[in-house]
C-alpha cells in the first residue's frame, strides 16, 4: 500500500473482495502521478471504516462484496455527515462484472455513486473515471445510456428535491441541463452553444447548486424527475 500521499491530488481507496484484482488496480493506479491509493478494503464494512478514517476523495467500489454490499456501503459513504468536512463528499465509482443487470446500475446511482464502470474496462478508462468524479462530474460506462438514468428517475428517490426546483434555473441553464441528460460532455456542450469550457463548467456548478444535488448525475436525474427531459427525447446514437 502506498502511504506517502502528500503530493497527490486525488486520494483513492480500493474496495474489492478479490485480493488479486485489488493488487491489479493498485499497480495500475500507482503509475499515475496525480493518484495515490491510500487504502485497500476487502469488504464493504471495512471500506466504510477505512474511508471514515482516511477520508479519500474517491472510493473504487466492487458491487458484490461480503458483510456489506457496494450499494449499502455507497449509501453510507455519500451521506451528508460522513466526511469531517461538510463541504465535501466522498465520490464512489462502482465496479461490476459483465453479468450485472441494469437494476444494479440504478441501485448504485440511487445510492449516490458518481460513476459506474465494468470490470473489463480499459485501464485508461478507470483513470479517466477517477479524474472525472474527483472533479465533480459523473462517469458512466458507455453502455449506461440516458435511458438508464430515466429509469432511475421513474422510481422513488430518498432526498428528492422539492417540486419546482427546476424553476430556479435560467433558460440557458435548462438548455445545458438537457444536454447533460443526453450524456453530452462539457466540451460537446461548449461547441453546441458556442461557449467556452470555463463558462459551461460555471453553468454546471450553478445547476448543481440550485437543484440541491450532489453532482452531475443527481442533476440529470432531476431533469427526468421534473419532466424537463423524457426518454423519448433522447437523440439517436446517445
Amino acid at each position: 500500500m502506498i502511504t506517502d500521499t502528500s503530493s497527490a491530488d486525488i486520494h483513492v481507496l480500493i474496495a474489492d473482495d478479490q485480493p488479486l484484482f485489488r493488487g491489479g488496480l493498485l499497480m495500475l493506479l500507482s503509475t499515475h502521478p496525480r493518484i495515490r491509493v491510500v487504502g485497500e478494503a476487502g469488504d464493504g464494512a471495512e471500506a466504510v471504516a477505512m474511508a471514515r478514517r482516511l477520508q479519500p476523495d474517491v472510493v473504487v467500489m466492487d458491487l458484490a462484496m461480503p458483510k456489506l454490499d457496494g450499494v449499502a456501503a455507497t449509501r453510507q459513504l455519500t451521506s451528508d455527515d460522513f466526511t469531517s468536512d461538510p463541504s465535501r463528499t466522498i465520490k464512489v465509482i462502482m465496479l461490476t462484472g459483465l453479468g450485472s443487470a441494469p437494476e444494479d446500475v440504478c441501485a448504485a446511482l440511487r445510492a449516490g455513486a458518481s460513476g459506474y464502470l465494468l470490470k473489463d474496462a480499459a485501464p485508461t478508462e478507470l483513470v479517466t473515471a477517477i479524474e472525472s468524479v474527483a472533479s465533480g462530474l459523473a462517469y458512466l460506462a458507455p453502455n449506461v445510456t440516458p435511458g438508464v438514468i430515466a429509469d432511475i428517475a421513474s422510481r422513488p428517490v430518498a432526498g428528492r428535491p422539492a417540486p419546482g426546483a427546476l424553476d430556479r434555473l435560467t433558460t440557458r441553464e435548462k438548455e445545458i441541463l438537457v444536454q447533460m441528460a443526453y450524456a453530452m460532455s462539457n466540451d460537446d456542450i461548449a461547441a453546441k452553444f458556442h461557449l467556452s469550457i470555463a463558462t459551461v463548467k460555471t453553468h454546471v456548478c450553478r445547476i448543481i447548486n440550485k437543484l440541491g444535488v450532489r453532482d452531475r448525475t443527481g442533476a440529470v436525474v432531476m431533469a427526468y424527475q421534473g419532466g424537463l427531459v423524457r426518454p423519448d427525447d433522447i437523440p439517436e446514437g446517445n
